[in-house]
């Protein structure tokens, strides 16, 4: 299994469905919808950073680098 974890890609038309909805949901306006998916990406990848950082490194087996809060004592 590979590192990276693999998203199935969506279909075309649910992809079209999906910005008529977040365009319908921003009273039209297509520039509020681009700005409100913006801002929740943006909640989302600090959810991500924040996760990653609780999952503990004998957990993650080196999928992705953990903060370490002590010193390398093997050195």
């Amino acid at each position: 299994m590979s590192a990276e974890a693999k998203t199935p890609t969506p279909a075309p038309d649910d992809l079209k469905a999906a910005a008529d909805q977040a365009i319908a949901a921003c009273g039209g306006d297509a520039r509020e919808a681009v700005k409100a998916l913006i801002v929740a990406n943006g909640f989302l990848e600090a959810q991500v950073e924040e996760l990653r950082a609780s999952v503990s490194a004998g957990y993650a087996r080196g999928r992705f680098d953990v903060p370490r809060d002590r010193k390398d004592w093997y050195d």
